[in-house]
C-alpha cells in the first residue's frame, strides 16, 4: 500500500464554521451518517466479462460517471465475484429513512446498516432509481438523528464543504474541501448536474453526505475521477434537490416515473438540414425509433424535431425534454418531413428501467484448452450489455492465458464468439472440441466487439492474427 502525504490547505473560516476547524459541525452531524453493508447475489462469469468489456469504454471523466450510473462501479471486488460490498448513507428522517447510492445496494441479497451508536440493523429497500443512482432504505431502529436535505443552490464555487463516509471500510471518516465547480452536466445525461468537490472521496464514501458548513446536505457523494483508484481531488456529488425529488417518488411509488417517446436523434447540421430541405439547422433529426415505443407509428427516420410541447427541440436538450414528460400524457410534436412542417400528438410512455445487473449473470465459464481461453454462455441482457443486440447467441470470452492462441490473436475478455468457421456456435462443447490452430491449419472465428463483427483467423501467430480483430 502506498501512503501519500497531503499538503495542508489554508482557508479562511467560512460563516458558521468554528475558526479552529470543523469539530463542532462534525460532532453534530456525524451521528446521522451510517455504513451500508451488502450481502450480494453471486456474480456469474458472463456478467464479469460483460462488465470488463464495458469498462474498456470508460476512460474519461464523463464516461466514468456514466459507468457509475449504469451500475458498473469502480469497486473491483464486485467484478471479481465478491459476495459483499460496503458503502455509506445518511438518515433523512427520524423514523428510519436512509439515503444511499443505488450502486451501493445493487444486486443485494440482504442490506445491513451499521449505526454510529454501534447497532447493526437490517434494512428494507424502499426503492432505487437507476438514472440518478439514488436508493432509499428503511430501518426500524427507533428515533434516529436526521440530516436536513437542502439545495446545491445554497453553496457557490469556493465555498467550504465536508464529506463524511466510510472509505475503504476503515470506519467513519471526515474530509474537508471546497466546491470546485457546479453543474457538471454530461452531454448524454439529462438527469444530474453534479457538484464537483476536492474534498477527499474514496471507495466506501459512496452514498454519504456532502454538507455545507451549516450542516445542511447539499449533495450525495457518488463517484470520483481517479487514474489510481484513490482520491485525487476530483469528486462528484448528486445535488440535494435532485435527491429530494427522487426520494419523494421512491417512497410513494418505489420508482421514479419519467416520460419516454422511443426516439434516437443526432444534431441537425447545416449540411444535413440542406439535404432534408429544412431551412433552420440546430434542431434534432431522428435516426432510430424503438419498434415498441409510442412514436414508432407516428414518426419516421429522417423527421426533424422542431418543438415538443412548444419547447424548441435540439439534440442537446432532447433527452431532458422527453424524460420530463409525464407518462400517459399527450405530447405535441412539431416536425419537418419532406420539407413540410406538421404537428403530431403522441401519448407519452414510461421510460423503461435499464436491465438489472443481476439479470445478466449468466453461468460459470469453461476452459478451451486449444485456444487458451475461458468462455461462458450468454443471455439477451449480456449481449445487450456488450452491444451485440442483434446476435441470437454466442459465447463470451471470460479469461485469457497471456501466451494462448486466443490472446495472440488479439481476443479480449468480453468479446462475443458467434461462429466457428461459418457455423453458428450453439453450445460450449462446440468450441471446447476445436483443434489447436496452427499457421497451416488456422481456426476461423467470427467475433463481435463493441457491436462490430469480424472474422478472425486464429493461428497462434500474433503477427498474422492480431490485425483481424475488430476494434
Amino acid at each position: 500500500m502506498m501512503l501519500v502525504a497531503l499538503g495542508s490547505l489554508l482557508l479562511s473560516a467560512p460563516s458558521g464554521a468554528d475558526p479552529g476547524g470543523y469539530a463542532a459541525l462534525v460532532k453534530r452531524v456525524s451521528p446521522s451518517v451510517v455504513t451500508i453493508l451488502v450481502e450480494e447475489t453471486p456474480v456469474g462469469a458472463g456478467q464479469r466479462a460483460a462488465l470488463t468489456a464495458r469498462a474498456r469504454d470508460f476512460d474519461s471523466m464523463q464516461s466514468t460517471i456514466q459507468r457509475l450510473l449504469s451500475g458498473i462501479t469502480a469497486d473491483r471486488s464486485r467484478e471479481e465475484g465478491a459476495t459483499a460490498s460496503l458503502g455509506s448513507g445518511f438518515v433523512v428522517r427520524a423514523d428510519g429513512m436512509i439515503v444511499t447510492n443505488r450502486h451501493v445496494i445493487l444486486g443485494a441479497r440482504k442490506v445491513h446498516v451499521h449505526l454510529p451508536d454501534g447497532r447493526d440493523v437490517t434494512a428494507d429497500i424502499v426503492g432505487a432509481d437507476a438514472f440518478t443512482d439514488i436508493a432509499l432504505l428503511r430501518v426500524h431502529a427507533g428515533n434516529l438523528p436526521a440530516l436536513r436535505l437542502g439545495s446545491s443552490e445554497d453553496v457557490s464555487v469556493g465555498d467550504a464543504v465536508i464529506a463524511i463516509g466510510n472509505p475503504f471500510g476503515l470506519g467513519q471518516s471526515v474530509s474537508a474541501g471546497i466546491v470546485s465547480a457546479r453543474a457538471r452536466a454530461l452531454e448524454d445525461d439529462p438527469y444530474i448536474n453534479f457538484l464537483q468537490t476536492d474534498a477527499a472521496i474514496n471507495r466506501g464514501n459512496s452514498g454519504g453526505p456532502l454538507l455545507s458548513t451549516t450542516g445542511t446536505v447539499v449533495g450525495v457523494t457518488s463517484v470520483i475521477f481517479s487514474p489510481s483508484g484513490g482520491s485525487v481531488g476530483l469528486g462528484f456529488a448528486i445535488p440535494a434537490e435532485t435527491v429530494t425529488a427522487v426520494i419523494k417518488q421512491l417512497e410513494a411509488h418505489g420508482r421514479v416515473e419519467r416520460g419516454y417517446l422511443g426516439i434516437s436523434a443526432q444534431e441537425l447540421t447545416p449540411e444535413v438540414a440542406t439535404a432534408l430541405h429544412v431551412k433552420v439547422p440546430g434542431h434534432a433529426v431522428i435516426t432510430a425509433l424503438d419498434p415498441q415505443g409510442p412514436a414508432a407509428q407516428s414518426l419516421a427516420i429522417g423527421d426533424v424535431l422542431l418543438t415538443i410541447n412548444l419547447t424548441p427541440a435540439t439534440f442537446k436538450t432532447l433527452s431532458t425534454i422527453t424524460t420530463r414528460l409525464v407518462p400517459d400524457s399527450l405530447a405535441t410534436l412539431r416536425i419537418a418531413r419532406d420539407g413540410k412542417e406538421q404537428s403530431l400528438a403522441i401519448k407519452v410512455a414510461r421510460l423503461p428501467d435499464p436491465p438489472d445487473e443481476g439479470s445478466v449473470a449468466g453461468g460459470q465459464d469453461s476452459w478451451v484448452a486449444a485456444l487458451g481461453l475461458g468462455v461462458a454462455d450468454t443471455t439477451v441482457d449480456i449481449r445487450n450489455a456488450i452491444k451485440a443486440n442483434s446476435e441470437a447467441g454466442g459465447l463470451i470470452v471470460t479469461q485469457l492465458r497471456p501466451a494462448g492462441a486466443g490472446a495472440l490473436a488479439g481476443l479480449k475478455v468480453g468479446d462475443l464468439i458467434t461462429h466457428v468457421g461459418t457455423k453458428p456456435l450453439i453450445a460450449i462443447a462446440d468450441l471446447v472440441a476445436v483443434h489447436a490452430p496452427t499457421h497451416q491449419a488456422p481456426l476461423l472465428l467470427r467475433v463481435v466487439r463493441e457491436g462490430s463483427p469480424a472474422f478472425v483467423a486464429v493461428t497462434g501467430d500474433a503477427e498474422l492474427s492480431r490485425p483481424n480483430v475488430p476494434h
